[in-house]
């Protein structure tokens, strides 16, 4: 239910972090590791289906926004995630 701005006590600027102060640059990651990672989370932390929907919610346009920061690594089998990570620049 949408609520009036004068009910928050804090209003921030709504910012993505940015590709490197997430990634490790070495690492390939699936989006349901990206997702914790974004919140703070160790990318292995279980979590219940809800939460992890909600997150993905915020991963997956994370992923498109940054798109040109990231390469992508194909499945091994049809029934896996992809990885993501850190294009290399050089």
């Amino acid at each position: 239910m949408p609520r009036q701005k004068s009910s928050f006590d804090r209003l921030r600027p709504f910012e993505f972090r940015k590709p490197a102060d997430v990634l490790d640059p070495d690492v390939m990651y699936t989006v349901y590791e990206i997702a914790r990672l974004l919140q703070g989370l160790e990318p292995d932390t279980e979590l219940d289906i809800e939460t992890e929907g909600i997150l993905l919610d915020w991963a997956i346009p994370w992923l498109v926004t940054n798109a040109d920061e990231l390469c992508f690594g194909d499945p091994e089998s049809d029934d896996e995630p992809g990885h993501y990570g850190l294009l290399d620049t050089e």
